[in-house]
């Protein structure tokens, strides 16, 4: 957000590329991320397609902006709900984001953008969600390996940094990831329609197996 003390240019500038991100949520959300055209926002911007390019210089520019846009968004909730709930309200807050911003969520856990590739410096707000992960689920996971995968993570870690956690953490931590995952994306794609069953209640069932000792 611009300050007091930027000079109007300044704060032009942020409040248009606001409103050129505002535009592409929307053509994402109407055709996903691999349709999305800087003309076409400029167009509905009244702008030159060469005018709205000092903004944003490409298209891989305004998607990598999105993104961290959507982690640093996903990563405030995650830590949110930890902070609240320990694991149960990671699991809660997952649910409730993904729900609230399924663009976002498609964007960042759907189907990759053809020819689209992340820069590195996203990597570092990835490692924060992971980072919540991992120490939500130090409490929920045993004091030493007690299966062949836990004993192939021995000496492992899930990012950078981590020093502290054990087989049986990272194991528990990955274990909440995938599974939680694969329900939300199944539901958010809409592959539960027309089954006889409250996605709801199956989210919640494999979170509380996840939290089971």
């Amino acid at each position: 957000m611009a300050g007091a003390g930027t000079s109007p240019r300044e704060r032009y500038r942020t409040q248009l590329r606001a409103e050129i991100k505002e535009h592409a949520w929307e053509q994402i959300a109407t055709a996903g991320a691999s349709a999305l055209s800087l003309k076409a926002i400029a167009k509905q911007l009244g702008m030159s397609g060469p005018a709205l390019y000092r903004y944003y210089a490409s298209r891989d520019d305004l998607i990598t902006e999105l993104i961290r846009d959507a982690y640093r968004s996903l990563a405030d909730a995650l830590a949110a709900g930890a902070e609240d709930g320990g694991l149960a309200g990671l699991g809660h807050a997952l649910r409730g984001w993904a729900l609230a911003e399924p663009h976002r969520y498609h964007l960042l856990y759907g189907t990759p953008v053809p020819g689209y590739h992340a820069p590195q410096d996203t990597a570092a707000i990835t490692s924060q969600i992971m980072g919540t992960l991992l120490d939500a689920c130090r409490p929920h996971a045993k004091n030493a390996p007690d299966t062949a995968f836990d004993e192939h993570l021995a000496g492992h870690r899930l990012i950078d940094g981590e020093q502290d956690a054990t087989a049986a953490t990272v194991h528990r931590a990955l274990s909440v990831w995938t599974r939680l995952h694969g329900v939300l994306s199944l539901e958010l794609a809409g592959h539960f329609t027309g089954m006889d069953f409250d996605p709801v209640r199956l989210y919640e069932a494999e979170l509380d197996s996840l939290l089971a000792p």
